[in-house]
């Protein structure tokens, strides 16, 4: 009995996805419901799951192959495996059932050749060679280095890692000196291995994920009005807060104390205070969201995805941090669903965990304001007429300035700035 594999519903809007990359080839072993193959849409990647158990015995989409929605992608087939083993029977020739016989025989009566075949075609000689060679030349190389070169040389060989043997030195008897080595050093580096391996350039299609976010970002560009407004934030306060508190917060809740809840809650009192920043323009009306749902972006290997906490108004310190955590980690595994994407109001940008020093962000439309968050670093700062020395991270809020007035954005940008300085105000909600 075969099972058809076909491509399930995909979500709302969408219609087709590209077949990424099948997990199992033709003829292998498949459990049900085990992932064979990978499916890229234009907002997440997702797997599609065996229907039954057997083998996978056909692939009808091939890899890159655009597909839609109820498009047959393969078959799977039950009991493959017994009939394969049968087919295989089925053509071994008489003859060869006949010297194997002879074979076994032989290897009965005079079991030194049943060795002797053993040692010859069986035991893989190689390995053994190939270790014992690297130590000998691992010996021999010690050895020159030890005995031959100078005190100088020898401490560049070895915080530079330089195989000796491929140096022919200007010294007596051949002997390498400091100077060849500091002439080696100096020389023209070789090619990377990526130009080695692709030539001078290299053409590859963009993915459907990457071409979305082109095409996002530009739409960003070209339907907003965009400007950015920079502060400052002193973070001595919530690292001493973390770390007088962190062993507790670990221990009561399975997760660790970091930044990100920090703003998401300071963002969040902000918002409040300022409606527009949490508002989108639809046609000549604006749309106020009397609800806060905060996207945060994750870099992955195949691109930036922006996930949501929804109703995060809603959520203590702790389930900030699990679902962060989660969500983070399926953005990696790309395990992100659709609805894991959608309803965002407000996004928060870490470019800090990058080393980015300070950026100007882009909208994530429909969305109207978006912070960055940047590394943090120590600078000198005057505190009360002294110069101190603070852990200072600087905050850029990027805005859509159709419906957010200058004072709005500044204003909007200091309230997180002072509820950043002052944890303290986030429990009290002032």
């Amino acid at each position: 009995m075969s099972e058809k594999i076909v491509v399930p519903v995909l979500g709302e809007s969408i219609t087709e996805a590209t077949v990424s990359k099948w997990l199992k080839n033709e003829g292998d072993k498949v459990e049900a419901d085990e992932p064979i193959v990978e499916l890229e849409t234009d907002k997440v990647n997702l797997e599609v799951p065996s229907p039954i158990s057997g083998i996978l015995s056909k692939i009808d989409s091939k890899d890159g192959s655009v597909v839609e929605v109820g498009a047959l992608l393969g078959f799977v087939t039950e009991n493959g495996s017994v009939s394969k083993k049968i087919e295989k029977i089925e053509k071994i020739k008489p003859k060869e059932i006949n010297d194997n016989i002879v074979n076994i025989e032989t290897q009965r009566k005079d079991p030194e050749i049943f060795e002797k075949e053993i040692d010859e075609d069986f035991i893989d000689k190689e390995e053994p060679l190939i270790l014992t060679n690297e130590i000998e030349e691992k010996a021999e190389i010690e050895k020159t280095v030890d005995e031959s070169l100078s005190p100088a040389v020898r401490k560049i060989v070895a915080e530079n890692k330089i195989d000796i043997k491929s140096i022919k030195g200007s010294g007596k008897d051949g002997r390498v000196l400091k100077g060849d080595l500091i002439d080696l050093m100096g020389a023209n580096p070789p090619p990377s291995e990526r130009k080695i391996k692709y030539g001078q350039e290299e053409r590859i299609k963009m993915t459907r994920l990457r071409q979305t976010i082109a095409k996002r970002l530009k739409q960003a560009q070209e339907n907003a009005a965009l400007l950015t407004t920079f502060n400052e934030v002193d973070m001595i306060n919530i690292m001493d807060m973390r770390k007088d508190n962190q062993e507790d917060f670990q221990s009561r809740y399975g997760i660790k104390l970091g930044l990100m809840s920090f703003f998401v809650k300071a963002c969040i009192v902000a918002l409040k205070n300022f409606p527009a920043v949490n508002a989108e323009i639809e046609g000549n009306e604006i749309i106020y969201k009397n609800y806060y749902n905060i996207s945060f972006a994750v870099g992955t290997d195949k691109g930036l995805v922006v996930p949501v906490l929804k109703n995060a108004d809603e959520l203590s310190f702790a389930d900030i941090e699990k679902n962060i955590k989660e969500l983070s980690d399926k953005a990696k595994n790309g395990k992100l669903t659709i609805e894991d994407l959608q309803g965002g109001t407000f996004t928060i940008s870490n470019g800090g965990v990058y080393g980015s020093m300070l950026s100007t962000p882009i909208l994530n439309l429909p969305q109207s304001g978006v912070l960055g968050m940047h590394n943090i670093v120590e600078r000198p700062v005057v505190v009360d007429g002294d110069v101190k020395i603070r852990p200072i991270m600087y905050l850029a809020l990027s805005y859509d300035h159709r419906i957010i007035d200058g004072k709005e954005s500044v204003s909007f940008l200091k309230m997180i700035k002072e509820n950043l300085e002052d944890p303290r105000r986030l429990f009290l909600d002032i």
